[in-house]
């Protein structure tokens, strides 16, 4: 890891895997499909590549776009 994209994907990809096993052990109605994790998870890895190979601008874009999606789709700070 020797990029500052290495890090904040990795953490945002580790915040997703944290999310997501905490609602699997939750009550089966409140349960997130798997399909919605597919697009935050191919997300980091898409702005990691672009971040790594100098695309700044489009890898700050997708990672902004991510974040909108997991608060909109996925809603981590809902309270339940």
């Amino acid at each position: 890891m020797q990029t500052i994209y290495d890090w904040i994907t990795v953490a945002f990809f580790a915040g997703l895997v944290v999310l997501l096993l905490q609602r699997s052990v939750g009550p089966e109605e409140k349960q997130d499909s798997m399909l919605h994790y597919i697009v935050p998870a191919g997300g980091c890895a898409v702005t990691n590549y672009l971040g790594n190979n100098g695309y700044d601008i489009f890898a700050v874009l997708v990672f902004v776009g991510i974040i909108a999606y997991t608060l909109h789709f996925l809603k981590p700070f809902a309270r339940t």
